[in-house]
């Protein structure tokens, strides 16, 4: 039987420019700019993030993976995306 998670990932804010993710006590921005995958993205689908290991946030709806390393430091991880942001 599994044990009851202990990651959690809370969105705190959203606005026009990004949102913000909640890790413990660590908050992290997560501007559209750099992470467009989110722009078109509903309030419903941001805020329904899970945290399956400490380094990993996955948006199920989106099907978007994102590093936490990428959030904390987002230039050291260049944007490879070229689908419709």
């Amino acid at each position: 039987m599994p044990g009851v998670a202990t990651l959690q990932a809370e969105v705190t804010n959203i606005s026009a420019h990004g949102f913000w993710v909640l890790l413990g006590s660590e908050e992290l921005p997560v501007p559209y700019a750099q992470f467009p995958w989110f722009k078109k993205a509903t309030i419903e689908q941001i805020v329904n993030v899970e945290r399956p290991t400490e380094n990993h946030l996955y948006w199920p709806q989106l099907d978007v993976d994102v590093s936490v390393e990428s959030l904390r430091n987002p230039d050291a991880f260049p944007l490879v995306s070229r689908g419709n942001c």
